[in-house]
Formats: structure tokens, sequence, C-alpha cells
């Protein structure tokens, strides 16, 4: 399978690491080899029809910043749309930054690898939480997958869960942490006693929230999940402006503790069913599923036949995001052969 990724940032990087650390496996157990023909950053792009080497690529991007300096293949001013054109390829990668705007560039890359009946596969929460709809069902009528278990929960294998496992179960709600970077400082502030504005601080630190946490702490990113989840899970057909959200930038350690003697934690929740899409601080008992630390996301899904079911993973991370991307490959191969 001829792999084109658009997007070399921590995710890209991800992929194609994990494509470096189990090429040889999975050409073994599934008859899939997965070839890396392109990589694209806002720079250029690197291309090769006899596949490009990952270590290198990851190598080369790390050193010069760009992948356009990859040894004699290298472009550069290329973009993702004009390497679309160029390059022949089977299934598309797109995980460039979300863009909860308008979905763009994401978007347009999408859509133009399913109009040109390639399959797809991405991380990118924009597109899903805007156009849902529009490019689930463009896929539909040109035949080719598309697939985004990493774009909700990271490595916690929510959305094939829900279809494959469960798919003789009627889920009537998910919900549950799906945010690491907010679990994280309400965790610290929870363990610590430190103020939201140091546990902030804290966690630009050490990388796990962004220099601008907005799409965070104010419940965007969970938003956006909140919106697939409620699409592809129980097949609504919503947006990200029919979330109600609130973020945690107002908790005080105050609140925290005084929870605590309560016996409960405080936790940015999402949840969706058919009357709720609601991102906002919750209650959860100490002890539950939902008191979890860390970056750690945890969903519950609510059912007819299995009553609930609660699946628990790391959300964020390049591997580990990289993980359900590859999971989404070896599932399209798997309908492909």
């Amino acid at each position: 399978m001829r792999i084109c990724i658009i997007g070399f940032g921590a995710v890209g990087q991800g992929v194609a690491r994990v494509f470096s650390m189990k090429r040889n496996k999975i050409k073994q157990k599934y008859g899939l080899d997965l070839e890396l023909v392109a990589a694209t950053d806002s720079e250029g792009a690197v291309i090769s029809e006899g596949g490009l080497d990952p270590d290198l690529l990851i190598e080369t991007k790390k050193k010069t910043g760009k992948v356009s300096e990859y040894p004699k293949y290298g472009v550069s001013g290329l973009s993702g749309y004009e390497v679309m054109d160029t390059v022949e390829y089977d299934c598309l990668i797109e995980v460039t930054p979300t863009n909860i705007d308008d979905g763009e560039p994401a978007r347009t890359h999408i859509l133009k690898a399913i109009e040109n009946g390639k399959d797809v596969v991405t991380s990118n929460k924009g597109p899903l939480a805007l156009s849902y709809r529009e490019i689930v069902d463009k896929a539909k009528s040109n035949g080719v997958e598309f697939k985004f278990e990493a774009s909700v929960g990271g490595a916690m294998p929510i959305l094939n869960f829900a279809h494959e496992t469960l798919a003789g179960c009627d889920i009537n709600s998910v919900f549950g942490i799906l945010n690491g970077t907010t679990n994280f400082i309400l965790s610290r502030m929870a363990k610590e006693g430190s103020s939201y504005e140091q546990t902030l601080k804290e966690a630009q630190q050490l990388g796990i929230a962004e220099t601008n946490p907005a799409q965070d702490v104010d419940g965007i990113d969970a938003a956006c999940k909140v919106v697939i989840l409620a699409n592809s899970i129980l097949n609504r057909d919503v947006s990200f402006k029919d979330v109600e959200i609130d973020g945690i930038s107002k908790i005080t350690p105050g609140s925290i503790e005084l929870a605590k003697k309560e016996g409960y934690l405080i936790k940015l929740i999402g949840e969706a069913s058919q009357e709720t899409l609601e991102v906002s601080p919750r209650l959860v008992r100490e002890g539950s599923p939902f008191a979890v630390g860390g970056t750690l996301n945890v969903a519950t899904l609510k059912t007819d036949l299995a009553e609930d079911v609660t699946v628990v993973g790391k959300g964020a991370g390049s591997v580990e995001t990289a993980s359900a991307i590859l999971s989404d490959i070896i599932s399209i191969w798997k309908v492909r052969k």
C-alpha cells in the first residue's frame, strides 16, 4: 500500500516511526507492505515512487525542520494539494494541525483524495467536527474507506470498538474524559492543591499544554470529539456549533478541595446522547473508572445489551496516536484484499 502523509508534525513523525518499527511484522502478519511514497510539511515535500526511508525522513525533519531537505527527493515550496496530483498513492494520511474555524486545509485534502478514489485515514478533528456528513457521504458515493479512530482519544480505541466489538448493541450515549491536557491539570490540582494558573504553567513546561492552551482548557478539543462520537456512534447529524461548552479555567483549589471532602474529583467531561451534546466540569466519584490521572482518557458507552462498557487509553502522544492510524490502515487493507 502506497502511503502519502500530509502534515509532518508530531503525529506525522509518529506515523513514520511506527512504520519503521512495524513494517516487517505487518508484512509477515497481514501481507501488507507499507510503502511511504510522499510526505509534506508547511515548507515543502519529499516524493519518491520507490519509497522513502522513514528513519531518514524523521532525522531530516529533526535536523533541518523541513522534509524538503530529504536527500535527492525533497522539493521546497510544494503544497500537500500539489503533491496529491504528483504522486501515485493508495491511501492518504491527513495529519495537519486542527483548524476549528473552517477545517482547512485538511477538509480540502480529504475531499480531494476521496474524489480521486483514494482511501483516507486522519487524526484531524476540524473537518470531522464541521463537515462530518459531507465527507462520510462523499466517501460512500466514491467507494473509498474513510477512517478516523485517531481523532478521538489518541490510542483509546473507542470508534472501532463501538462499531465492531459492540456491533450487536444499541448505544444510547457516550461520555467521558476526552482531553488529556485538562485531565493532567485537574489531576495535579487535586494532588498538589496548586492553582489553575500554576498547574497550567507546569503543563506547558512539560510540553503537555500548548503555548496557547485555549483549545484544550476552554473545552474546544473535547467538544470536537463529542461531535465525532455523536455522528459516528449515535448516527446524529451535528457540528461543533451544537455543543454546549464550559472549560476549566474557573476551577479553584477551593472547589477541588471541597469536592474531595465529599469523595469526589472534578473532571472535564464530554457527553453525547440523542438529547445532549455537552462539555463541562463535573463531579466524579473517587474510585470510579473516571478517577484516572495524568493524560489518560476514559469513556463509557451506555448500551442496551452490555450495559456500561468503559475504555481507557492514552489520549495524546505521537506514537500512541499513530497506533490508532496504523490500526485504521490495517482495517482498510483487510477490506481491500
